[in-house]
């Protein structure tokens, strides 16, 4: 926690001590002092100096931001990585040999590398609900290029047995492996998901919350294929050798059950600015239908095809299709 306060500190305005700082050299304490610092010992042009600056109030503006609305587990991991990267930043400063563009580019990584932790779930890695919802909110305010897209909902099938009979340790790892299966499983670039040549939009996985999880299929020829999709990784995680994680899952091998929304994406204008309202109407209907199917035991995959009409969200009946496919035409 020490760590923690002295990493507050600095994104106050206020540096810390440096190996670099001679032992007669004054100390900078305020970010002024930092700036004086910097001109007098890099030699660099102001409109570097602020650049530099800039860049590293943006890091700890955003790591203080990170620490106090983190879970404990990912503010140590989080703040031990800082620390390493601070020191190796003010070793790097040090070094006769540094150059600006060696520190522009260190800092770009350093803020993406921080940037991504914030946006992901510690335990499995995958994206948090937060993030995925501004991708999602993003994806379908943009123009794009294929027919359908997908959002589906997972959740593990009597999730509560596992932890009560076997442990909230077991509980985990079963959770981290659905979520392995489901980066293995659910993919925007196969070639189940999407025939056509040209680049693959980015996977989009996340996790819902507990020992529930969400997908993005971007780009879909045809609805039916979201539905295979999901039935693969249903059939990955049923077929699982469990007894990787746990001996005792021999005979009770984990399950999941899936609901997925397609929406005919249509012309973008429909969907620009009720892009909001509408991811929040994809999540909330594959919530829905993931129930249906854990309610529902023969069949552990529920699909819906929607469309977007007067500004809402309506179901896509069996003969509906030809009939979208006429309009946008």
């Amino acid at each position: 926690m020490a760590s923690h306060k002295g990493e507050a500190a600095l994104s106050q305005g206020t540096f810390m001590r440096s190996d670099e700082l001679t032992p007669t050299a004054p100390q900078p304490q305020t970010r002024n002092e930092l700036e004086a610092w910097i001109r007098e010992r890099l030699k660099l042009p102001a409109a570097l100096v602020r650049a530099l600056l800039t860049a590293m109030d943006a890091v700890f503006t955003r790591h203080e931001r990170v620490w106090q609305e983190s879970k404990q587990e990912a503010i140590r991991a989080l703040s031990a990585a800082f620390a390493d990267k601070m020191a190796r930043v003010q070793t790097e400063l040090s070094a006769k040999d540094a150059t600006v563009s060696s520190i522009s580019r260190y800092f770009e990584a350093l803020v993406a590398e921080l940037t991504d932790k914030s946006n992901r779930d510690p335990k499995t890695k995958l994206l948090n609900l937060g993030h995925f919802i501004e991708q999602l909110e993003s994806f379908l305010a943009l123009e794009q290029p294929g027919r359908w897209c997908a959002v589906g909902l997972v959740d593990i099938t009597g999730f509560k047995w596992y932890n009560d009979a076997l442990g909230h340790a077991a509980g985990d790892r079963i959770i981290e492996r659905v979520a392995e299966l489901l980066r293995e499983q659910v993919r925007s670039d196969d070639v189940l998901a999407q025939e056509r040549l040209g680049p693959r939009s980015p996977d989009l996985h996340a996790r819902f919350g507990g020992d529930e999880f969400c997908f993005l299929i971007p780009d879909l020829d045809e609805c039916h294929l979201a539905h295979a999709v999901a039935e693969r990784f249903r059939e990955a995680v049923e077929h699982d050798d469990w007894t990787q994680e746990d001996r005792r899952l021999a005979v009770h091998p984990v399950r999941v059950d899936v609901g997925v929304v397609c929406l005919w994406i249509g012309r973008v204008a429909e969907r620009r600015f009720i892009a909001r309202r509408l991811a929040a109407d994809l999540i909330e209907r594959a919530d829905l239908l993931m129930y249906e199917a854990k309610n529902e035991r023969a069949n552990h995959v529920h699909l819906l095809r929607t469309r977007i009409e007067n500004g809402a969200l309506v179901d896509v009946l069996d003969t509906d299709p030809p009939a979208v496919e006429e309009r946008e035409a």
